[in-house]
């Protein structure tokens, strides 16, 4: 089966512009900035509590949502790793797939030699090995498919989870993303408002502060947030790619169940009605044989006798020669009919021949519909 090919580099750009704050929020950041920012150069060095409460907002900030991220992709982990339990050594599916491949190889009715004869074709007829086969196989194949079903609603309900983990991440980095915009805005206001102060000789008290104690752990904490940001990405990217790949197991599953149960169904179909229509042409072969043996030993008798009648009865009104040719008429109309059917044989069975080819394109051209389908879709 063909799977979809994931273009991480496309699912990235989608992802960090979904996630991405708007323009409108952007504004209201940076004014949130500088007003913050304001409010650290403008920081009354001799009060402590200030000093205090300034620098407890510099560690909380964004904390929340870093640890909620945190939080989210250790379950995201734990996730993903019951869901590959589930797929040990190929999983359900895949292993379904191989089994229902195994069983229509084993089935394939054109490795059948239907004009195998001889004693060893009647004792061991290939065809009818072939039928006893498949009944067995048949009911192996039925619970290959419903291995399938199930493995079908596993990937379903795996899918249902990782868009509600995807989701929730996705929000998290939204939130993460307008914090990273404000902290790296607050940075930028920060830094800007210090080379004023220092160009003006300003407090080196303040300038020391500001950069060692605010600046700096606030750097540490846009870099950690940047961090966080791009491992979210990498857990959405993980769970887009694994919904994509069960998307196409589900896709596979449903081709192998309307597509090649079916051909296989089908092709035994046919290889049944072949092996009847065979027995019937045989059956009709010999009565011909036969008739023709009786119509050959009935008139010879006829003969054999009309001749001692007529040497019995020489009054006879009847010709000897009329009797003759009537029955010599009678015969050839007889082998007439017997040439006839011989030759409409072949012609038979070439019809049978265009028959097969015109179905075999008929499902090519419904194979090709199908998958310019599936293109379009």
């Amino acid at each position: 089966m063909n799977m979809e090919i994931v273009n991480t580099e496309e699912l990235i750009k989608d992802i960090e512009a979904e996630v991405k704050p708007v323009d409108a929020e952007s504004l209201k950041i940076r004014e949130l900035a500088q007003q913050n920012a304001l409010e650290i150069m403008a920081i009354d060095m001799d009060s402590t509590g200030k000093r205090r409460e300034i620098l407890k907002s510099i560690e909380e900030f964004a904390t929340d949502t870093l640890q909620g991220s945190a939080r989210r992709n250790s379950l995201l982990q734990t996730t993903i790793g019951n869901l590959s339990k589930g797929g040990e050594d190929g999983g359900m599916v895949s292993n379904s797939l191989a089994d229902l491949h195994r069983e229509i190889k084993d089935l394939d009715p054109s490795m059948l030699d239907f004009a195998k004869e001889g004693v060893l074709g009647k004792l061991f007829n290939p065809i009818r090995r072939y039928f006893d086969k498949y009944k067995k196989a048949d009911a192996v194949i039925n619970d290959i498919i419903i291995s399938l079903d199930k493995g079908k609603a596993t990937l379903k309900n795996d899918n249902t989870t990782l868009d509600i983990e995807e989701d929730a991440i996705r929000e998290l980095t939204k939130k993460l993303n307008k914090e990273l915009e404000l902290g790296i805005a607050l940075d930028e206001q920060v830094s800007a408002l210090l080379d004023r102060e220092s160009a003006a000789g300003g407090d080196d008290d303040k300038i020391r502060f500001v950069t060692e104690e605010i600046l700096f752990p606030l750097r540490q904490r846009i870099m950690d947030m940047q961090q966080m940001v791009v491992v979210n990405h990498q857990g959405i990217i993980a769970m887009e790619v694994i919904k994509r790949n069960n998307k196409e197991l589900i896709r596979g599953v449903d081709r192998a169940k309307t597509v090649t149960v079916t051909a296989l169904r089908t092709a035994v179909m046919v290889a049944s009605a072949l092996y009847n229509q065979k027995i019937v042409l045989q059956k009709i072969e010999l009565l011909n044989e036969t008739t023709s043996n009786l119509i050959s030993s009935t008139s010879r008798m006829l003969k054999e006798q009309g001749v001692a009648i007529q040497k019995q009865a020489t009054g006879s009104t009847i010709s000897p020669d009329v009797l003759k040719q009537a029955f010599s008429d009678a015969i050839g109309a007889l082998n007439d009919i017997s040439v006839f059917k011989q030759q409409a044989l072949p012609q038979m069975q070439r019809a049978v021949t265009q028959f097969r080819e015109l179905a075999q394109t008929g499902e090519r051209e419904i194979a090709r519909l199908e998958r310019a389908g599936e293109n379009i879709i």
